[in-house]
């Protein structure tokens, strides 16, 4: 799919006048239940200048649902962070709190990593 949503990839111009084009849709990514969530709860600090950040990666579901989890996480953890690609970074050290409350929220985490 090009960047213009209007026009799709491979089509530049059709002398059929019952031409339609046909979208790709990329669908609406349903979001699995917490139980059959995998998720990985590790300390990060590569290209972060030293700043350590707890990743949370392996979230499958809708950016909504993902923003969600993200924002509690925060909440919880009293930082800021960012959620995006099916990861969650919460600024700091927070692995054993994060962990904790996933687990209590029926996901199904685990520590990856070190330390």
């Amino acid at each position: 799919m090009s960047k213009n949503k209007k026009i799709p990839l491979g089509v530049v111009y059709s002398t059929n006048p019952d031409f339609d084009f046909a979208f790709e849709n990329d669908g609406e990514v349903t979001t699995l239940e917490p139980n059959k969530q995998n998720l990985k709860v590790q300390l990060d600090k590569k290209a972060r200048a030293g700043k350590q950040v707890t990743l949370i990666s392996g979230f499958v579901g809708s950016d909504d649902d993902l923003e969600i989890l993200s924002k509690k996480l925060k909440n919880l953890c009293g930082c800021g962070g960012s959620a995006k690609d099916g990861e969650i970074l919460i600024q700091g050290d927070f692995r054993d709190k994060i962990l904790t409350f996933l687990s209590t929220a029926g996901y199904k985490a685990k520590r990856v990593g070190g330390n």
